[in-house]
């Protein structure tokens, strides 16, 4: 087969189409597929109509040299994926006995009848490559038309299953198909919006073809993704970490916290480098914190534990906030907040504490602390730290999220 220049994927499920579930397949392919250097202009989405399903496939096809899709592969009448890829590709339909025989093995290790139904999953299209299925019962296909040097992938729909099927048995196919890759480094910057980031480096965006470098925004944070093209992934990293180096010597060299991370993950190894434990005191992030921090691994050898106070008699009564504080300043103000990170602290006998207190809205604002106040602060043994937050009202998601991104970077940048 010819090598491939550009790629094109198709998701399959009118669950999707109506909003039901979120398509991630999509994204998660999109960036595979650039870190190997093979292009996509184009991204389809169809429901489960055989029809349509041909029609978009037929566009597809003639656009790009390979089809990814996903979804349609299960057992029930309306998953014609298979099919209806295998008639347009001028493929008849065989059973596969290897497919079935795993089938029956998984659902007589799981005590489960088989019902007859099942059986169409293990029908494949003839000369097709077979991708088994390590998570799940529906296997995957990669159909090659000699002819057109056209080919289809056909991955399940549950991204449990596809992920790990286009890691084990996709990836390597499309590598050999491929003269180059990309290799990408996300530049992880707080402090600095995306405007001033652009402006400050427009001259380098500008300049450079390999590697490029753009800017995305993300909740309270920006990226610069740096991308090389290269011969080799190791070629393409010194590329990159080239230009990670030119841009450390700008304005925004600061600003930078660290290479393809978050800050809760740098945190983490942080405070685990150092020996150290946190603690952490919410109130309008309700457990966003404790929550971001504990989907780091390692994060148990590091948290001591958390206090969730929106009510005041718990400030005062756990985090040994005072009553006059709350009284005279109230419960979102700096006072209260430097008390609430110092009494987590002691209170769990850890190193480093933090504090979030604020108005997350929609509701609670007024003239003086309107919607989006938010004081963090961060206490240690030596010293105690606050910041006020002015955070722009676009919902109360996103104040919480800025939030904890600002207490993470606040405990990261004085420990």
């Amino acid at each position: 087969m010819k090598k491939i220049d550009n790629a094109e994927i198709l998701c399959v499920g009118t669950e999707i189409l109506i909003g039901d579930i979120v398509n991630t397949n999509a994204a998660y392919i999109s960036q595979r597929l650039a870190s190997m250097g093979i292009n996509q202009y184009h991204q389809g989405l169809v429901g489960d109509n055989p029809e349509r399903l041909k029609k978009f496939l037929q566009e597809a096809l003639d656009r790009a040299d390979v089809i990814i899709l996903t979804g349609g592969l299960g057992p029930t009448y309306d998953d014609l994926t298979k099919e209806t890829v295998a008639d347009l590709m001028g493929k008849g339909m065989e059973l596969h006995q290897p497919s079935l025989d795993r089938l029956k093995d998984f659902f007589v290790s799981r005590n489960i009848e088989m019902t007859e139904n099942n059986v169409k999953q293990a029908y494949m299209p003839i000369g097709c490559i077979v991708m088994q299925n390590n998570c799940g019962t529906a296997p995957g296909a990669i159909i090659e038309n000699e002819e057109t040097g056209k080919t289809a992938i056909i991955l399940p729909g549950p991204p449990r299953e596809m992920k790990p099927m286009f890691e084990e048995s996709v990836v390597p196919y499309l590598e050999k198909r491929t003269d180059s890759l990309f290799v990408s480094k996300n530049v992880n910057i707080i402090g600095m919006g995306e405007s001033k980031v652009e402006t400050v480096i427009i001259d380098i965006m500008r300049n450079s073809t390999n590697p490029t470098v753009a800017p995305y925004a993300a909740d309270g944070e920006v990226r610069l993704r740096v991308t090389a093209k290269a011969d080799s992934k190791e070629e393409g990293e010194k590329i990159c970490f080239d230009m990670i180096e030119v841009l450390k010597e700008t304005e925004v060299g600061k600003y930078i916290y660290g290479i393809d991370t978050t800050p809760e993950k740098a945190l983490i190894e942080k405070l685990a480098k150092n020996n150290m434990k946190i603690a952490v005191a919410e109130s309008c992030t309700g457990g966003m914190v404790t929550e971001t921090l504990t989907t780091v691994s390692g994060a148990s050898a590091v948290l001591d534990g958390s206090v969730v106070s929106y009510a005041n008699e718990i400030k005062a009564r756990l985090l040994n906030v005072s009553e006059g504080t709350l009284a005279s300043k109230g419960a979102v103000s700096e006072e209260c907040a430097l008390q609430m990170a110092e009494g987590v602290r002691k209170l769990m006998g850890a190193d480093v504490g933090l504090s979030i207190t604020g108005i997350a809205g929609p509701t609670g604002g007024s003239d003086e602390k309107p919607v989006g106040t938010v004081y963090i602060a961060v206490s240690t043994a030596k010293r105690g730290k606050c910041e006020k937050l002015n955070i722009r009202n676009n919902g109360r998601e996103y104040i919480r999220k800025v939030s904890t991104k600002s207490v993470l970077m606040l405990a990261l940048n004085s420990i």
